[in-house]
């Protein structure tokens, strides 16, 4: 992109060509840029904000242009748009009603981004998978380049499966249109980039995280869905059984101490901290969360997204909580020696803390905490419950066959798998946690303590009747609500 340069207050928005026109036209954020000039082969633009950059950069990328923009006042801006949708406008066909596909193909086009009949084939393109998307209840959206194609792919109930294969042409064309709706830098394809945009589809609204990422077969981005209007559930829908349940209350009344969610990525750990928070929350109470990213908004809880670029990160975050005269601390993720040192402090000075760990089981995160630092008698004097969780599938209600208890426990044979357009031949269809929940007695503590190793702790755990991740996932089993393949897969036992 061209350096930024000084344009005419009152420039000729007659004199731009047609195809820059048609083009400007089609975008669904227009209000926010504007194309006011073009000659020696450079557009320039006017933009009311910094982030409206991104948008210029595309527009004259489509047509072939350099770019040159501006930023300018209020008092300058709106009086040219107005004036210029004045008179592009004036012979524009009128909007039809989107897709064929009645009223749900309309939500999706015009409430998703604006998209009308004059748009890109591309912008529709995405906003149509969007949808889809969406409608399926997918988690993630990829798109990626492969030797022989473009596809995409959605990730539903955990799994990945491809939704669509495209030409390989198409590729940088769709990877443009996601940076723009991210925000992102349309000329940067060398190095990763992260962007999130909001839209609303049908009736939902939608956050989206973008990240792209280069690969030898060119940029690949992976879109994360989440569904604001989603309700946060209560610990007793999460599929906790009724003790856990009663065990995890009573853990999150205490005024002071760390409790720890664990699991790998996408094992619905956030989902978890959240049901506790929704118990928590009085207006007695000041709540304070530090994520990344703030994935729900909680009401009567402030939240804080970390930006590194601005020196706001887990630990630095916890450091200016505890300024705030906070009663409970959600961590959205202990990651390395500084944060989970802090939270430990935290914990001590009189805080409830709630975190999230990446690590495979409830006794692992223990010496987790310890290799990265966190003395062991400062660990067992805060540390009081830790929950481990999976998520696994269920079967789908409508075509699945029941299961047999007598493969339960000791073969691993798989259950009948029927398949319908339901759960999309797949025999599942929607997802429930598997939980192993470790208080930390006095027992624990002197392990801790001792820098005890993880299989010295579970030795301890099983005197005590410690109820295992798959100990659970067998009663499903033993319920006729998943199979015995799908625990496996889930807990690689």
């Amino acid at each position: 992109m061209m350096p930024d340069a000084a344009f005419s207050a009152s420039p000729d928005l007659s004199r731009l060509p047609q195809e820059i026109v048609s083009q400007y036209l089609a975008f669904p954020r227009r209000n926010e840029f504007l194309p006011v000039a073009a000659e020696d082969g450079v557009l320039r633009v006017w933009l009311l904000a910094g982030r409206a950059r991104s948008l210029a950069d595309f527009l004259a990328w489509r047509l072939g242009l350099a770019v040159r923009t501006e930023l300018v006042r209020n008092e300058v801006f709106f009086p040219a748009l107005e004036q210029a949708l004045a008179l592009w406008e004036e012979d524009a066909p009128a909007e039809d009603d989107g897709e064929a596909g009645g009223e749900e193909a309309d939500d999706s086009g015009r409430e998703l981004l604006g998209w009308s009949h004059e748009d890109a084939p591309i912008v529709r393109l995405v906003n149509r998978l969007l949808h889809q998307a969406v409608s399926q209840g997918a988690s993630d959206i990829h798109f990626e380049g492969r030797e022989n194609g473009f596809q995409v792919r959605f990730r539903v109930d955990g799994e990945l499966r491809t939704e669509r294969r495209l030409e390989l042409a198409v590729q940088s064309t769709v990877l443009a249109r996601i940076k723009v709706m991210g925000h992102m830098d349309v000329a940067e394809s060398r190095a990763p980039q992260d962007g999130r945009f909001q839209v609303r589809v049908g009736r939902k609204d939608v956050d989206v995280r973008v990240s792209t990422m280069p690969t030898l077969n060119g940029e690949k981005a992976v879109l994360r869905i989440l569904d604001r209007s989603k309700n946060i559930l209560p610990l007793s829908d999460l599929g906790l059984e009724p003790e856990a349940v009663a065990v995890i209350t009573r853990m999150i009344a205490a005024p002071h101490g760390i409790i720890l969610v664990t699991g790998p990525t996408g094992s619905g750990k956030t989902t978890t901290l959240y049901a506790a928070l929704r118990e928590l929350i009085r207006e007695s109470r000041n709540i304070m969360t530090v994520e990344d990213p703030v994935e729900y908004h909680l009401p009567g809880v402030n939240q804080v997204q970390v930006n590194r670029a601005a020196g706001v990160t887990f630990a630095t975050a916890i450091r200016g909580f505890l300024r705030q005269d906070p009663d409970i601390i959600l961590v959205g993720e202990i990651r390395d020696q500084e944060t989970a040192s802090t939270a430990v402090q935290a914990s001590l000075t009189g805080h409830l803390v709630l975190a999230t760990l990446h690590t495979n089981d409830a006794p692992t995160a223990v010496t987790r905490m310890l290799e990265m630092g966190v003395e062991p008698f400062l660990l067992a004097s805060s540390l009081h419950l830790v929950i481990g969780q999976r998520l696994v599938r269920l079967n789908c209600p409508t075509c699945s066959a029941p299961t047999d208890p007598s493969h339960i426990p000791h073969s691993p044979q798989p259950s009948p798998i029927i398949g319908c357009e339901a759960c999309r031949h797949s025999g599942y269809r929607g997802r429930q946690g598997i939980f192993e929940l470790m208080p930390v007695d006095e027992a624990l503590r002197s392990l801790v303590v001792r820098k005890a190793s993880v299989e010295q702790l579970r030795t301890h755990l099983k005197t005590t009747g410690f109820q295992t991740m798959h100990d659970h996932g067998l009663r499903l089993v033993d319920q006729g609500k998943t199979t015995m393949e799908e625990l496996l897969r889930v807990t690689s036992l």
